[in-house]
């Protein structure tokens, strides 16, 4: 058994943990008020992996969700106490070989403008309205659609 690699960031009302675990399995998140638990069975050789982890600070477990796809397991946690920056995921100053921060994602939310806010709130709200893995919204691709190219527009006469 070995830790599952993961990436996190910050944001004002929760901090987001993806565990990086192709075609995971047997997936089990425990949520609890100062930790986090995660278990699976997943990628290539169907090997066991598990994390503990102990937060920087207290969630809310009811408010805290997550999300399997084939690539990964997407963690929401509630902040219990929103409009507090993280500046790690631990509670402990200790550099965790399988964690790093999601430079992708991360940005500093203390100066966000209302307008960005919103569609965070969008987002978090969604993450809310999420049940377990099974019970997510339909977010597949466009519908077919036919689209008129220039090329098949008819041009008028020009007289």
């Amino acid at each position: 058994m070995q830790p599952a690699t993961g990436k996190w960031y910050d944001r004002r009302e929760a901090v987001f943990i993806e565990f990086c675990i192709e075609d995971s399995k047997d997936v089990q998140v425990k949520f609890d008020k100062t930790k986090l638990d995660f278990s699976c069975v997943g990628g290539t050789d169907n090997m066991e992996h598990h994390n503990q982890v102990e937060l920087f600070e207290s969630i809310d477990p009811n408010g805290s969700k997550h999300k399997r796809t084939d690539r990964s397991v997407f963690c929401c946690l509630r902040k219990a106490e929103t409009g507090k920056a993280w500046p790690r995921l631990t509670k402990e100053k200790t550099k965790l070989n399988w964690l790093s921060v999601d430079f992708n994602n991360w940005k500093d939310w203390e100066d966000d403008s209302d307008e960005e806010l919103s569609s965070f709130d969008r987002f978090s709200e969604m993450m809310n309205n999420m049940g377990g893995e099974d019970d997510l919204p339909d977010v597949g691709g466009a519908e077919d659609e036919e689209s008129a190219d220039s090329d098949d527009e008819k041009m008028p006469d020009l007289e």
